[in-house]
């Protein structure tokens, strides 16, 4: 589809449902909106609803952590139109305590897209019909794509021979945490003096080689 063709949607959209977008963008030629949280469900009817855009495959649901915003959150819905070969992008953001409204009535792929989420980062969605975690584990504490996520999380899981089954544990580092330098390894080599190195003996100026003897 042309970057022309694009634009025209584009236009058509936002003449048709101005008051629930925030902010229209085109960015590498791929038609994106901002809406309101709470005309998602109204907007993303029409996009399937209406004729001429007819974006009936919903391809993905993701979310974006931006730990910095009031609203940290985005829940990007990706979308294809098979009839007019188009793709559209729409964005809603929420906070740590705000849920969105489940997208699960219009489009029945978005059950298990919207559980990844509600894994991953934490947001829950309204009248979702069986929201629970689907990547990690049943006793997983937190939601590991946060930018505040610690590296090694909160517990480890590891199988009890004594108890016969799986248990979950604080975490607990075996080691001390190690300082690395990042010299490379030809100029490391010169602060430190290898087995055999005290063999080596250092030619004079204008010398002959000599061979080596034991």
């Amino acid at each position: 589809m042309s970057v022309e063709n694009v634009e025209a949607l584009g236009d058509y959209i936002e003449a048709a449902m101005q008051p629930a977008i925030l902010r229209r963008e085109m960015v590498h030629g791929e038609l994106i909106f901002v809406v309101r949280r709470e005309s998602l469900l109204r907007f993303l009817t029409f996009l399937v609803n209406d004729a001429n855009c007819d974006f009936r495959q919903l391809v993905d649901i993701c979310g974006v952590d931006y730990p910095a915003r009031d609203e940290r959150f985005e829940v990007v819905y990706n979308l294809l139109s098979l009839k007019h070969n188009f793709r559209v992008r729409v964005k809603v953001t929420t906070d740590e305590r705000t849920p969105v409204d489940s997208v699960v009535g219009i489009y029945s792929a978005a059950n298990w897209f919207e559980r990844e989420v509600w894994d991953l980062y934490g947001v829950r969605f309204n009248d979702h019909p069986d929201l629970r975690r689907i990547l990690t584990d049943y006793g997983f504490e937190g939601h590991p794509l946060r930018k505040d996520f610690p590296l090694t999380g909160f517990v480890e899981v590891r199988y009890d021979e004594t108890q016969k089954r799986v248990v979950y544990e604080p975490v607990k580092l075996t080691q001390e945490y190690r300082n690395f330098d990042f010299t490379s390894p030809w100029e490391g080599m010169t602060a430190m003096q290898l087995p055999g190195d005290e063999k080596a003996v250092k030619p004079k100026a204008g010398a002959d080689l000599q061979p080596f003897e034991e």
